[in-house]
């Protein structure tokens, strides 16, 4: 019995997850089909297979590239402008130059210089010989190509198979985006629900891919896709509640002038749920990896304890996500905030007008999306962990990896060593007991002579009897 010690959490040494059992397995099957089911299903009925026919607003335009040759800044009478030779690129003058005289400078743009890439709009208008050209924007494709190969880089280099996987997992996320979910929505399909199904198929592929197909991976999963729901169901509580009508964006207005037929609340509500995505996915997997830590630690804490422990990380973790995600929301509405600072509106007035209300909302609501996800997780992967401990039939095991049921057969089978008391000799309490006095070094031991009954050594039967 003294070799009876609980090895099972030995795979744990090398920071792979244990193999859970097939109760397990299929318990988190169950909780997980529905949801896959309700991806695939969503997508084949809500895919916009008829493209809706819409007013093309640039048909009366092109846009060409090109190349600015000389520019000169002088003042106008209303503003700043500059007279500026172009050479082009493409489009049907490819190779010839081009002069744009009196371009306005508004406030803050900084006026072209020789060997600046951009893009201009070519118009051709009825009566002219010529077409008319306009600065429309810079080209930014090089540095942006540039900055995306260093993301690529440093994502590979620090985050390695986990890393290139999780870029796997973006670059096929705005892809299901581009391909599936914009164009529902043009297409009239409900908006919240196009989210919904593009945020669950999202969450299978982002964390299997990054995370490896696993018990842990999945219980992330699991957490994740439930709090998807309750910031869905957040999200349309509030919206209706507060009234907001998602016309306060000027991309909002553009789509109502472009003949867009969709509910702009309902856009509103896709954006909260799409825009969270992000930050669940972090909490979920960090709360599941925390309970399997905490698992791995010390195996002999039962379900309880494993989610207290989980929440004492998850409460931490909460605080710094939500300050990001306010954060974030606060930083894209700087110059609206500034706007109305400005203006002296009075806050209260501020805060609940609906283009701030808006995003008050959408962060509210999102962090409550956060909040959830933790005691969902922590709880979740808990259960999982407790009761895949249970069902593969392991005993409780100290922090040393001692076996707590058989510790005492442990000892009963241990061979008494020469300083163990015997049954036979009374205890004597600490204030009694005095320290043995060490052996001399330099004298030799003599050989124990061979006993027929065994008694302790005389030192031990000095220290007893004094």
């Amino acid at each position: 019995m003294g070799g009876s010690h609980s090895h099972s959490h030995g795979p744990h040494q090398d920071g792979a997850d244990p193999a859970a059992s097939r109760h397990i397995r299929l318990i988190l099957a169950a909780l997980t089909l529905p949801f896959l089911l309700f991806g695939l299903v969503g997508l084949a009925v809500l895919w916009p297979h008829e493209q809706r026919s819409r007013p093309n607003i640039e048909a009366a335009f092109e846009f060409v590239d090109a190349r600015v040759e000389t520019s000169t800044t002088r003042a106008c009478e209303l503003a700043p402008c500059a007279d500026v030779t172009f050479r082009l690129v493409n489009g049907p003058e490819a190779g010839t130059t081009i002069r744009v005289e009196n371009f306005f400078l508004t406030v803050g743009m900084q006026a072209p210089v020789a060997g600046d890439e951009v893009v201009l709009t070519r118009t051709e208008i009825p009566g002219l010989a010529k077409p008319a050209y306009n600065l429309s924007d810079y080209q930014r494709t090089s540095p942006m190509l540039f900055l995306l190969a260093l993301f690529v880089v440093a994502t590979i280099a620090v985050g390695r198979r986990s890393g290139a996987g999780a870029l796997v997992g973006l670059g096929v996320s705005y892809l299901l985006l581009a391909t599936f979910a914009l164009p529902a929505i043009l297409a009239g399909k409900d908006p919240l629900l196009v989210a919904m199904v593009t945020g669950t198929l999202i969450m299978f592929l982002v964390l299997y891919l990054a995370s490896g197909i696993n018990v842990r991976t999945t219980t992330a999963l699991v957490g994740t896709l439930l709090a998807i729901c309750v910031t869905a169901l957040l999200a349309r509580v509030f919206v209706t509640a507060t009234r907001l009508t998602g016309l306060s964006s000027e991309e909002a207005v553009m789509l109502q002038l472009d003949g867009v037929s969709i509910s702009l609340s309902g856009l509103l509500l896709a954006g909260i749920v799409i825009g969270t995505l992000g930050a669940l996915n972090d909490v979920t997997v960090t709360q599941a990896s925390a309970v399997w830590e905490v698992h791995r630690a010390d195996p002999s804490q039962g379900r309880s304890d494993l989610y207290r422990a989980g929440m004492r990380v998850g409460r931490d973790h909460i605080a710094s996500t939500i300050d990001t995600l306010v954060l974030a929301y606060a930083g894209a509405s700087l110059p609206l905030l500034l706007l109305f600072s400005q203006a002296n509106r009075p806050f209260g007035r501020s805060i609940t007008g609906e283009i701030i209300a808006e995003e008050v909302v959408r962060a509210l609501v999102g962090s409550l999306g956060l909040i959830a996800s933790v005691p969902i997780t922590t709880f979740v992967a808990a259960a999982v962990v407790s009761a895949d401990h249970a069902a593969s039939g392991e005993t409780p095991v100290d922090q040393h990896g001692h076996d707590r049921e058989h510790a005492h057969d442990d000892e009963a089978d241990a061979p008494l060593s020469t300083t163990t008391v015997p049954a036979s000799i009374p205890a004597r309490s600490p204030k009694q007991a005095r320290p043995l006095k060490s052996p001399n070094p330099s004298k030799p031991s003599k050989p124990a002579k061979p006993a027929k009954d065994w008694t302790p050594p005389k030192a031990e039967r000095d220290f007893w009897a004094d």
